[in-house]
């Protein structure tokens, strides 16, 4: 399984050409999944846009349909802080988002396909996938 960033869903979702950058990761054999934080930055970005219910229907359809959700768990919020308080100690700052969703992939211990690698690399428990 990969944990896929929001970043890569947005590029799936708005056919943006970046997306070409991950179709061998993504044609892989391996599930996809997306963290709560995930599906909560696409709600955001669709109400910022005002987004009407019928494209919001559509957008968590897309989701449930091609995607797990990964649930929030108690150990992942003991992640998170441990996360925040590593970056913080190597006086790197990491975006509370990044880190649920860093989070959710080290408590799954699964890999997390990013576009954004440097934005994670404070984190030391940390699996990344990102652009060849």
């Amino acid at each position: 399984m990969l944990l896929l960033d929001t970043n890569i869903i947005s590029y799936l979702l708005k056919q943006d050409s970046r997306a070409t950058l991950y179709q061998a990761i993504l044609s892989s054999d391996k599930a996809h999944a997306i963290s709560l934080m995930t599906v909560a930055e696409l709600f955001q970005w669709a109400d910022e846009r005002q987004w009407g219910q019928p494209r919001r229907q559509m957008l968590e359809t897309w989701l449930n349909q091609n995607y797990q959700i990964l649930p929030l768990e108690y150990a992942i919020c003991e992640t998170w802080a441990k996360i925040r308080v590593e970056c913080q100690a190597k006086g790197q700052r990491i975006e509370v988002a990044d880190a649920w969703i860093a989070a959710t992939a080290i408590y799954h211990q699964i890999p997390l396909v990013t576009h954004n690698v440097k934005d994670f690399r404070c984190i030391s428990q940390l699996k990344l996938g990102g652009p060849p």
